[in-house]
């Protein structure tokens, strides 16, 4: 439609809580951001959110949308079970439950998840040696990074136990074969771990068309002086709020 808007769906401000609306809109932002920076994959890949509450609802894209069509009202709300909880004329992709719920079940920290399948995350995914030392963005990225073996497409939920075990406490994690996956506290976090991993890729496959025996590799001292510098974090406050005022320039109505 001219306005952005997707044919069948209301708008919900105002008729749920104020912190789910929230929810709703940083999701949605999140959804246009990887849009904006071209990561997406068609209608595939998946990014969610839990409500906050002791209920464990969470929301994900509604399956069918372009992420750059998302809205924080078209998104749908459903529980650890997969059952959808509002009225939608949408369903959710499968494979995008299995892996969102395993996480939000078992990580009360991770409000936010995002799963992509960028060129660059699949390349690094499909090498040997996962993510190399090779550049500043890498050194931050490597103590908070887990791997989890490709098993096929996530639409068994008996992997959802193994998911849960290879993240252990982690942020980042590449998904052998298969992409990137990043958690977050906030929206602001979540989307900055992920910022961070994937340029840390695409990096990484830059500097090995020199070939393995080319590249260098950051000396041991650096790369244990840079754990301890961001131990606390990366954090994504401060980005935040510049990155969504790029999306109101460039791709607005996400908060509709």
């Amino acid at each position: 439609m001219a306005d952005g808007s997707v044919a069948g769906v209301v708008s919900l401000q105002g008729k749920v809580s104020a912190e789910e609306w929230q929810a709703r809109v940083d999701l949605a932002a999140l959804y246009r951001l990887v849009a904006l920076h071209g990561w997406d994959d068609l209608i595939y890949t998946h990014i969610s959110a839990r409500i906050p509450g002791p209920e464990h609802h969470f929301l994900i894209n509604p399956y069918g949308l372009l992420f750059e069509e998302i809205t924080a009202s078209s998104l749908v709300k459903i529980d650890l079970d997969g059952n959808i909880l509002q009225d939608t004329p949408y369903f959710i992709n499968p494979a995008g439950f299995t892996i969102h719920s395993a996480i939000h079940a078992a990580r009360e920290d991770a409000k936010y998840v995002m799963h992509l399948h960028s060129d660059q995350g699949v390349a690094v995914a499909a090498q040997k040696d996962g993510l190399l030392p090779l550049s500043q963005h890498a050194l931050i990225c490597l103590p908070r990074l887990a791997y989890h073996d490709y098993e096929g497409i996530a639409l068994n939920h008996d992997e959802r136990e193994r998911l849960v075990a290879d993240i252990g406490d982690k942020t980042m994690m590449l998904l052998k074969n298969h992409g990137t996956l990043t958690v977050g506290d906030t929206a602001a976090n979540c989307w900055v771990n992920m910022y961070y991993l994937e340029r840390a890729c695409t990096m990484q496959v830059m500097a090995m068309t020199a070939g393995r025996n080319n590249v260098l590799i950051a000396p041991e001292a650096s790369q244990a002086e840079v754990r301890s510098q961001v131990a606390r974090g990366i954090g994504g406050a401060l980005a935040w709020p510049a990155c969504l005022r790029k999306l109101d320039r460039e791709l607005p109505g996400y908060d509709a």
